[in-house]
């Protein structure tokens, strides 16, 4: 009965955005390989937030977290993690996760994880 609520808890979409610590995760990392190390523990992380094995990172993401150069990649980010249904039949999964970047966050003092609602 437990796994049954927790499956459907995982089946359903939804949308929140979280604050990732990228500077913790990439803390003695090599400096070529800082940008790349910062995009895996982002899948890892919205992996491990939102229970879906296919993670896919949007261009403006990757973008944002190169922007400085591969050595010199932001403290932290703010990201819109979408579980999302599988539209391709073949898939072995039935969801996936898009990472999204919020942008024109001036501090990320006080900031919390959010569901937010998409009218889309």
């Amino acid at each position: 009965m437990v796994n049954d609520k927790k499956r459907s808890a995982i089946s359903q979409v939804v949308t929140r955005e979280y604050t990732i610590n990228i500077h913790k995760r990439i803390h003695g990392i090599g400096f070529k390989r800082r940008a790349p190390r910062a995009i895996k523990e982002i899948k890892k992380f919205a992996e491990k937030m939102m229970g879906t094995p296919d993670v896919r990172i949007d261009t403006h993401l990757n973008k944002h977290v190169w922007h400085k150069g591969v050595k010199n990649v932001p403290f932290r980010i703010r990201v819109r993690l979408a579980r999302k249904r599988n539209e391709d039949e073949d898939s072995v999964h039935k969801l996936y996760t898009l990472v999204t970047v919020v942008e024109g966050v001036e501090s990320f003092k006080g900031l919390l994880t959010q569901n937010v609602d998409v009218d889309e």
